[in-house]
């Protein structure tokens, strides 16, 4: 199988999600040439605002190999994915993301991802959602609870 042929698999998930009342976004894992999950947006059937494509398809593919890395596996999405698609994409340490229409395809079909992207690069206060931090005498006590187990999983 190809980028292409993934791509396609990934297009037909987007396009019968809008069949089925969810927003036009399909994503699937692949791993040594073999699907290995799917994901379509279910944002507005689970009001979820997490519930993008390609998230559904990571947890799945983390739930089916019983590990939060997927390394060795390529995500092939409908659409470039969002900062937080991406953002997920990265943490899973997937090898390879590909994707099939871009963020100005996205906008022209209603969802414009732009604007987080260009919020990123904004100062904080002029942001619509206030994000600011209030330290506490206690803030790195999960850390060191953390960095005293001696049992933790690294990641």
């Amino acid at each position: 199988m190809t980028d292409e042929t993934w791509l396609a698999h990934a297009l037909e998930l987007a396009v019968a999600n809008v069949a089925e009342g969810g927003g036009p976004f399909g994503a699937v894992i692949v791993r040594d040439g073999a699907l290995l999950a799917t994901g379509q947006n279910r944002v507005t059937r689970d009001n979820d605002p997490t519930a993008h494509a390609e998230v559904l398809a990571i947890r799945a593919a983390c739930a089916d190999l019983g590990d939060f890395s997927l390394a060795g596996c390529v995500l092939y999405t409908s659409c470039e994915p969002c900062p937080l698609c991406v953002s997920a994409a990265l943490w899973a340490r997937l090898d390879r993301v590909v994707y099939a229409a871009d963020r100005d395809d996205a906008a022209r079909g209603g969802f414009d991802d732009r604007e987080f992207y260009e919020l990123f690069a904004r100062d904080r206060t002029t942001w619509p959602t206030l994000v600011h931090g209030n330290r506490h005498a206690d803030s790195f006590a999960p850390f060191e609870a953390w960095l005293s187990k001696g049992d933790r999983v690294e990641y």
